[in-house]
């Protein structure tokens, strides 16, 4: 408990420079929530679009009904394949009809090949599967053409990869800053106490019993500076959604890893500040 003690003394010791200190990390850990909260709405709104991958192959004309009706059961057996459906010719006019309505009398008395249409299970959607399930769905003899929109889905993974990558390269930029900022308060809390330390350090108190109270320190100020950047993401996406758009917030497990993220940082930003100034005091 002693160390808890000693954190709390230093809180209360200078509360204007523990405020400003838990202000501080609040806000650069604010700038990593609202990047975060970027990241976490393209990143569904990129897998609603994923949602969309569908692979359709166009059954020739004359084609017994019996045959495609046991291809689409074979193709749903696939790994990769979450359904398989049957469309005859009189539904896919119906559907033309319906997703291109002003060009509704275009398709009257037109004749639409049957299809099979393909969705594929979440993780098996990258270019090469599609591509890969497409290649073998056009071994079927009656089976005339294929279509996935293969560039479309190759400019989609290319830009869910670019915005993985940025975002995990910006993500530790802001941590690494956070880590910065935090290592700086407590520096200016060691070189405060230097004149104690040293009088501690001469009645035999070790470095680690000395580097204790800071660590506690650190850890309180990150968890009380996540807290902060969490409520102030939460107030920044409210009014996002009120006056812009709709966005999704965090779920409860990354508010409870956005608030241990903000106590590692924390305790990291104390271990090292203070092992390296305590060697100077």
């Amino acid at each position: 408990m002693r160390p808890l003690r000693d954190a709390f003394d230093m809180f209360r010791a200078s509360p204007l420079l523990s405020t400003l200190s838990v202000t501080t990390i609040a806000f650069s850990l604010f700038a990593l929530g609202l990047f975060g909260l970027v990241a976490l709405n393209i990143r569904q709104a990129l897998e609603r679009l994923e949602d969309r991958v569908e692979i359709r192959a166009f059954v020739a004309e004359g084609t017994p009904p019996e045959d495609v009706a046991q291809a689409a059961s074979d193709i749903a057996n696939f790994p990769e394949v979450a359904s398989a459906d049957l469309v005859t010719q009189e539904q896919a006019l119906k559907r033309a009809q319906s997703e291109l309505g002003e060009f509704r009398d275009v398709f009257e008395g037109a004749v639409l090949p049957a299809s099979i249409d393909l969705r594929l299970k979440p993780g098996q959607r990258d270019p090469a599967t599609v591509k890969r399930v497409a290649d073998r769905v056009k071994t079927y003899s009656f089976i005339d053409d294929v279509r996935y929109g293969e560039e479309w889905i190759e400019k989609l993974y290319r830009l869910r990869n670019v915005a993985g990558i940025a975002g995990l390269v910006l993500g530790l930029v802001f941590a690494g800053v956070s880590v910065i900022i935090i290592g700086a308060t407590i520096r200016m809390a060691v070189l405060a106490r230097a004149r104690e330390i040293s009088i501690m350090r001469l009645v035999g108190a070790t470095d680690g019993y000395i580097r204790r109270p800071f660590l506690v320190e650190g850890f309180a100020k990150g968890v009380m500076g996540g807290v902060l950047a969490l409520v102030l993401t939460w107030i920044a996406q409210t009014l996002i959604n009120k006056y812009v758009i709709q966005t999704v917030y965090f779920d409860a497990r990354v508010v409870v890893l956005g608030i241990l993220f903000g106590a590692l940082i924390g305790l990291l930003g104390s271990a090292v500040s203070v092992g390296r100034h305590l060697r100077q005091v």
